[in-house]
């Protein structure tokens, strides 16, 4: 039991290495090879796990390999444009200034239903709003809809609006994050100060404090449990 125990943990371990050089993706935005590659992982993790009897370099080695692999593709792609092109395809072009092409939903099996989904999906249900539609090399749908079909930007009326930077999660659960603090430019003593302002004496007592770049402050307590 123990040595099952331990082979799944050594195993989950270089499956989780390798999907994090494959870097934060989604499984619908993976490319091809990535695809390829976490599919392989997951095969050659469960024989070791599954049949005791199997020696552990027998899911190792291969695992280690799949992750040399990817990391050398991964840097030749960046530097060679046609193996990136051949390892991870190109963009294809739907939809192209109004008119969908046919011949290229034909060469990637893709239906006018398919199509109507996908821009239902992005947030365009009529068609005749769409200027291009392409499919990317993920497998996702861009949509650039009519130049009169475009959400209206400040710029569009000349106006310029205040910088709005990301947020600063000061607390989380209890905990402060002092490296959300220094970034933000704010001390502890600043901190207490303005959870005083909303009668909260005890870092613990606070579910979430976050600050914007505007110095905007937002607290929420955590929510007393019920007696049960």
């Amino acid at each position: 039991m123990l040595v099952t125990l331990v082979r799944t943990v050594i195993l989950y371990i270089l499956v989780v290495l390798a999907l994090r050089l494959m870097g934060k993706r989604q499984i619908g935005q993976l490319q091809p090879s990535e695809l390829v590659i976490a599919m392989m992982l997951s095969e050659l993790a469960a024989i070791p796990v599954e049949n005791v009897g199997t020696p552990l370099l027998t899911g190792v080695i291969p695992i280690f390999t799949l992750i040399i692999a990817e990391t050398t593709f991964s840097y030749l792609t960046l530097k060679n444009r046609k193996l990136r092109k051949f390892l991870s395809g190109s963009p294809t072009v739907l939809i192209a200034k109004g008119q969908i092409l046919e011949k290229e939903m034909e060469r990637l099996r893709f239906n006018i239903d398919d199509l109507m989904e996908e821009l239902r999906s992005n947030g365009y249900p009529n068609i005749l709003e769409i200027e291009y539609a392409i499919i990317e090399s993920n497998g996702s749908l861009s949509v650039i809809p009519k130049s009169n079909k475009r959400p209206l930007t400040p710029e569009d009326i000349n106006i310029s609006p205040q910088y709005e930077g990301i947020p600063f999660l000061l607390i989380s659960d209890g905990v402060i994050d002092t490296e959300a603090l220094k970034n933000a430019g704010v001390t502890v003593d600043w901190l207490l100060r303005h959870l005083n302002k909303f009668d909260i004496h005890n870092i613990e007592d606070v579910f979430i404090a976050s600050v914007d770049s505007a110095g905007k402050f937002f607290v929420q307590k955590k929510q007393k449990k019920r007696d049960k």
